[in-house]
């Protein structure tokens, strides 16, 4: 019986062992109105893992997820998704990433979305000029980022 008990804690160890991790996915939705005043991200700032997904949902439809020139890892896929559409991106290298939903970045429409804990683009994102409403909304989440 002992031995049947120790082999049943190995198997139960090595099935443990082998079970793959699973991402995780985030959910940032776009709106007209929020958290924060008109034409926003809920949440506007994220903290994933690599590996990690955001769902960029259209919840009011006229808006689109970019990323900003200037604002991602170097060597990071450029995102762009289509206006009024749900779309969910993998986020694999670590860094800073600074979006925006580009028919309403006049607007302030900004978000960041932090990936791992590698941000060596953080000074080169805190750099990147905007117009006056996207820097007003850029400079708190890039003060979070910073924090983290």
């Amino acid at each position: 019986m002992a031995r049947l008990r120790t082999l049943l804690a190995a198997t139960t160890l090595c099935l443990a062992a082998a079970t793959p991790v699973l991402a995780a996915e985030v959910t940032m939705k776009m709106l007209n109105s929020g958290p924060g005043g008109s034409m926003v991200f809920e949440p506007s700032f994220v903290k994933i893992a690599p590996g990690d997904s955001v769902k960029f949902l259209a919840t009011d439809k006229g808006h689109n997820v970019e990323t900003v020139k200037g604002m991602a890892p170097e060597g990071a896929t450029p995102i762009k998704t289509t206006v009024g559409k749900d779309e969910t991106v993998v986020f694999e290298k670590e860094g800073v990433y600074g979006v925006k939903c580009a028919p309403h970045y006049i607007m302030g429409m900004v978000g960041v979305i932090v990936v791992g804990t590698k941000l060596d683009n953080l000074e080169a994102a805190k750099a990147v000029q905007h117009g006056k409403l996207a820097a007003k909304r850029f400079e708190p989440l890039l003060a979070q980022a910073e924090a983290k």
